[in-house]
Order: C-alpha cells, then structure tokens, then sequence
C-alpha cells in the first residue's frame, strides 16, 4: 500500500458533492474530516486550507486540485478524496474547471513527508486513467475501492 491509500479511510471520501465554490468544497471537507479525529476543529481546518490556497491555487490542471495545509493537532497525514458533481472553477494553470480534488492535511512539522505525499499524488492524478476512474465512482464505497485499487503508472 502506497503512502496515499493509507491517508484515506470510509469516512473521508465524498463522492458526486453538490458545491459551487472551492470556498463550500473547504468547508465540507473541513467538517468531514473533522468528524473523523477529534484533534482536528472544523473551523481551523478551513482556514488553514483557505489561507494555504490565497497563496496560489493548488489545482494542478485537468480537472484535479490538492489542497493541502499544515495544521495544528493533526498529529499524521490525513486525507480526503472527492468528487463533485458539477466542476467549479479553481484558478487552474490550464483554465479548467475541477471536479476531483484530494485535500491533504499534514502536522505541522511534517515538511519532507508532506512534499513525498504531493509528488506521489502529482504522479497518481496526472494518470488520466487513474483520473477517469474515480470520476466513473457512484458512492463512496466505489470511489475509495477505485482509489484503492487504480494505481497511477
């Protein structure tokens, strides 16, 4: 198992989202992740991942973002997959909207481990089969079995 399967649990994978802002996208994986680890506040989680974003956008093009933060109480990487139902717009190097994002949650003192988690997800999601996969996910217990089970070349 890679270092991103082992982020990723039942209770964080969100699968088909109504939301039309990445600001809403934040706030609902904020609120599900938090209800995963009791050392995690929803309201922090938010505003680490909205301040992290005002410093350029994390999608990395074709439809993908990572948001990704350091925070606080997180005391190991933590993850959560979603995809939306409809594409927002993210500011994407390439202009398109996404509709498949993995937020990314690391403690804060864990700077080479948070840079090897990125690389791997930059390889896995510039797979577009990878990528088509778990956009073809109708519920979360397919999403999550397809991120699982889908490996990135």
């Amino acid at each position: 198992m890679s270092k991103v399967d082992n982020l990723l649990t039942p209770a964080r994978v969100m699968c088909r989202v109504d939301a039309a802002s990445k600001k809403r996208v934040f706030e609902l994986a904020a609120r599900q992740i938090a209800a995963s680890d009791a050392n995690l506040i929803d309201t922090e989680v938010y505003a680490q991942l909205l301040a992290r974003e005002k410093l350029g956008s994390t999608a990395l093009g074709t439809g993908v973002a990572v948001p990704h933060c350091r925070v606080e109480g997180c005391e190991k990487p933590i993850g959560c997959l979603v995809t939306l139902s409809e594409a927002i717009v993210f500011d994407a190097p390439d202009d398109q909207p996404v509709d498949l994002l993995f937020v990314l949650l690391v403690p804060a003192e864990a700077a080479q481990e948070h840079l090897d988690i990125l690389a791997e997800l930059a390889t896995r999601f510039s797979d577009q089969a990878y990528c088509a996969q778990l956009r073809a996910a109708r519920s979360e217990q397919e999403l999550l079995a397809s991120a699982m089970t889908a490996k990135a070349a």
